[in-house]
């Protein structure tokens, strides 16, 4: 399932649904960053935290509010909650402005950019099943990677003009980039 390269860059490949946890994981450069326990158990304190619950049926044993039981399929308020136990927090990024507009990829981890979350819209089967994917990009060692579990190794980008297209191409087939800054967020 995972993946050590020459390079020293972790990398974990897709298991069924758990691409959250596999962007997760790559995003740390962590086999253990979290688990599938972990990421269950975050959903099931989002359960129950939410002020309208869900109605029990015979479904919502294996389709829950956040995640399905079996194969994973986290949704955003997961990673959010995951990210924040990490000391880090989320800034959507405002998909009207394009990847010009993200000025922090030019600097260091140091200037609070610690990494970026993708949720790219994926057809397959021919599309007959259409669903989301969540997929890691970060800088290490100067250089920016596209961690997708769905690659086999990861992908240097060859400079941050590179990445400026790749985001602006998962803005225009409707994805949505999300900011992983280090520390919470200032007011």
């Amino acid at each position: 399932m995972e993946e050590q390269i020459k390079s020293g860059i972790y990398h974990e490949r897709q298991r069924l649904q758990f691409c959250l946890l596999h962007a997760l994981n790559n995003l740390f450069q962590e086999k253990v960053a979290f688990s599938r326990t972990d990421l269950d158990g975050i959903a099931e304190e989002l359960n129950l935290g939410d002020p309208t619950p869900v109605n029990w049926n015979p479904i919502s044993v294996v389709f829950k509010p956040h995640h399905n039981l079996f194969t994973g399929n986290y949704d955003v308020n997961v990673l959010i909650a995951a990210i924040e136990r990490k000391g880090k927090n989320i800034v959507w990024h405002d998909r009207r402005n394009g990847a010009s507009s993200i000025s922090v990829l030019d600097g260091s981890e140091d200037d609070g950019l610690m990494g970026i979350v993708l949720n790219i819209p994926v057809k397959r089967y021919g599309g007959l099943w259409k669903n989301r994917h969540w997929v890691s990009l970060r800088k290490i060692n100067g250089v920016w990677y596209n961690l997708d579990s769905d690659l086999k190794a990861p992908i240097a980008f060859e400079d941050v003009d590179e990445v400026r297209v790749f985001l602006d191409s998962v803005i225009l087939a409707g994805g949505e980039i999300l900011l992983v800054m280090n520390g919470k967020q200032q007011d």
